[in-house]
């Protein structure tokens, strides 16, 4: 036993040292009584307050227009903690010394005595750093962005020059932009009062561990990583799926649709991940740089080319685990003669040494059957010339999928044979699983981001050349659908995998999508 248990130490790469230093700041959250402070911020907050992994000391502000006072705020926050919080129950020892730091600070983000008032309450904690090492976060309406940051300037809580001993960030919500355009014009109202170092645009999806595990399975698996090109690899499919229609968002989704909702940010940084070439270095600028030059690699879609390339869709009603679906044409704040795409689907080619000639499949919607988000990469066909005939159902290709979620892991596929005194070959899988591996203990997408954050640490953020990038790319097919009604072939009923005309994306044959499992 004891051999065993140094076997894993030698074999464990232990990487407790590589610890984040966190400096002692106030965290200044800009809507405070919305939905995201109360679900994902707090028990983020909380979680990483009990793992002893905020700096000391450290403060929680959180301003709104609604009258509160310390505590009504954080009577509130408690109740919402036990409903969203990961861990079960709410351990009173732990949250009694939490909500000691957290202060509420009412204030409308257009009446510069908001910000007054602000400042002086940053004033009142009595410690420069806490004064002076800010961080804020604008969980607020993308309208107020450069509004509310050009003033926190002007009243002198955010500086653009260098400062040796304080720093102010600011953490940016998406959607970060609604096109090429208005990306570009937020980003230099934003960069006039800030660094782009200073400015954190989040993407949640970065935060999964199982995201972020992308890098490590590629870079330290040489296995892999020698066979991740176009001599070995046929095709890519990138699947993030939705069981969950439009609902309550549906005047959000009139604007947005899957393209700007789902695939200029997550698909996208997916995308990047797998595809990258490797960086020089961990550090954040030159793993961002990577994802930059192989986003900038994609092949241009448009005009006619986009009919060919990008199949959208739109549900109409149907049955999901025995719930009738409505339309989403019928659904509240939705217009009854809407063109909006609640599904995508596209091929995307890669022009560069690496991928040339490998398509990369992406494919989101909502109301499908599974919410799931997984990679799946096919390997080349091996020759058949030896075992086809064996084959009890045609020789499969092997491949490797990524499993983001659910049951996150990684599942290797290949051929076996089977016991017996003839050669008949069956695919095979190898199935890792983090849970069964790691244990269930997995830290939320926000608790690395806002952990990240504190420490200054950009790698997992998403830098002002991607946004523009991966706008200027959909951009280009979101014009050549402006004006086209949905054709039949781009409907779907709620509760399929989408409409006919994304089969054809993958030429009709084998293997064609491989949908995800639950």
């Amino acid at each position: 036993m004891e051999e065993l248990t140094q076997l894993d130490e030698l074999l464990g790469c232990r990487t407790e040292g590589d610890r984040r230093e966190v400096s002692p700041c106030t965290l200044v959250i800009f809507g405070a009584s919305g939905d995201l402070t109360s679900r994902k911020l707090i028990p983020a907050l909380y979680h990483l307050f009990c793992g002893g992994q905020l700096p000391e000391p450290f403060r929680i502000v959180g301003v709104a227009r609604r009258e509160k006072t310390d505590e009504s705020w954080r009577a509130e926050l408690k109740d919402d903690l036990a409903r969203y919080a990961r861990s079960k129950g709410i351990d009173e020892t732990v949250w009694g010394r939490f909500e000691r730091l957290i202060s509420y600070c009412r204030g409308d983000l257009t009446d510069s005595n908001a910000y007054e008032g602000l400042k002086a309450r940053l004033q009142g904690f009595g410690d420069q750093r806490l004064e002076k090492n800010l961080l804020f976060y604008l969980a607020i309406s993308p309208s107020q962005f450069a509004e509310t940051v050009k003033r926190l300037h002007a009243h002198g809580m955010v500086r653009k020059d260098a400062q040796d001993d304080h720093w102010q960030r600011v953490v940016i919500e998406k959607p970060f932009g609604h096109d090429l355009a208005s990306a570009r014009e937020l980003n230099r109202q934003i960069t006039d009062y800030l660094h782009e170092k200073q400015v954190f645009r989040i993407d949640h999806y970065l935060g999964k561990e199982t995201v972020q595990n992308i890098l490590v399975f590629r870079f330290s698996n040489a296995i892999f990583e020698g066979s991740w090109n176009r001599d070995s690899i046929d095709h890519v499919q990138i699947t993030v799926s939705e069981q969950l229609g439009v609902g309550s968002r549906g005047g959000y989704y009139e604007e947005a649709g899957a393209l700007r909702d789902m695939v200029q940010n997550h698909l996208l940084q997916v995308l990047a991940l797998v595809g990258m070439e490797p960086p020089v270095s961990l550090d954040a600028e030159a793993i961002r740089d990577e994802k930059v030059k192989l986003l900038q690699s994609m092949r241009s879609i448009s005009g006619e080319e986009v009919a060919k390339q990008v199949v959208r869709g739109q549900y109409f009603g149907g049955e999901l685990g025995g719930e009738l679906r409505p339309a989403y044409r019928s659904e509240p704040k939705v217009s009854p003669v809407s063109n909006v795409e609640t599904f995508v689907a596209m091929k995307i080619l890669i022009d560069n040494w690496r991928w040339s000639g490998v398509p990369f499949y992406l494919r989101t919607g909502k109301n499908l059957p599974l919410s799931a988000s997984e990679v799946r990469v096919q390997f080349r066909p091996v020759p058949n010339v030896l075992f086809a005939a064996k084959a009890s159902s045609g020789m499969d290709a092997n491949s490797v999928t990524l499993r983001l979620q659910p049951n996150a892991g990684i599942c290797l596929g290949f051929n076996g044979k089977v016991p017996g005194s003839t050669t008949r070959l069956d695919p095979v899988l190898m199935d890792f699983r983090y849970e069964e591996e790691f244990g269930a203990y997995t830290p939320e997408a926000y608790e690395r981001l806002l952990l990240e954050a504190v420490a200054g640490d950009s790698t997992l953020f998403i830098r002002r050349d991607e946004v523009e990038t991966a706008w200027a790319f959909v951009d280009r097919i979101r014009s050549a659908w402006q004006g086209k009604a949905l054709s039949n072939r781009e409907f779907y009923a709620a509760g399929t995998w989408g409409p006919e005309a994304a089969d054809a994306l993958l030429g009709g044959g084998a293997p064609g999508w491989l949908n995800p499992e639950a």
